[in-house]
């Protein structure tokens, strides 16, 4: 058994003993079909390990504080899915440049007070990063939470996550790539722009 497939089953034992606040039951897993439709409004396919939370596990309503955001369909009155989150703040950072959202980094759940735990689906290990805008300085509203996604499930399994641990002296580094991956550093452009121009 591979070391995904080991944390996939300790993720499924949690997710069917502990509810997050606002989600009574755990909702179905997603389909194949709904993962395709997600990916292609997205415009990226999503980590394979992120892939099989959404199709093995559940549609959301399971892991840290409010749980995982529903991949493509909301629940009536919840929440609107990871998708949505998506296209919506990339319209936004369109309208409003000081505040662009990067290309790839994907909403997956909500830690309230408008904080996210994001994953970059285009980085080779999918890094976890929290997006904190109320400093109100674009520069200083993305910190990475954890180097890839399996160490933050495995955080979350564990308890020892730093919303489980609350460690005043807990401090997550900056993300370095915003301005790269937004296209706001100088002389840089967005990485589905170099792809295409490559």
């Amino acid at each position: 058994m591979t070391e995904n497939e080991q944390l996939l089953e300790r993720v499924a034992a949690k997710a069917r003993t502990t509810r997050p606040w606002g989600w009574p039951t755990l909702p179905a897993s997603v389909d194949a079909d709904t993962l395709t439709r997600a990916e292609a409004a997205l415009g990226f396919p999503l980590p394979p390990l992120l892939a099989d939370l959404y199709l093995r596990i559940g549609d959301g309503g399971f892991g840290p504080e409010y749980g995982l955001l529903p991949l493509l369909d909301s629940p009536p009155a919840g929440e609107p899915a990871a998708v949505a989150q998506y296209l919506t703040y990339r319209e936004r950072g369109q309208d409003d440049p000081d505040w662009p959202w990067p290309e790839g980094v994907l909403p997956i759940s909500h830690w309230g007070c408008a904080m996210y735990a994001c994953v970059d689906c285009l980085s080779p290990h999918a890094p976890v990063l929290l997006f904190e805008p109320n400093p109100g300085e674009t520069d200083q509203a993305w910190f990475v939470d954890a180097p890839r996604l399996t160490d933050w499930l495995r955080a979350w399994v564990d308890g020892t996550g730093w919303y489980d641990v609350m460690d005043e002296d807990t401090e997550m580094a900056p993300w370095e790539e915003f301005r790269i991956r937004t296209g706001t550093a100088a002389g840089t452009s967005s990485p589905t722009a170099r792809r295409t121009a490559g």
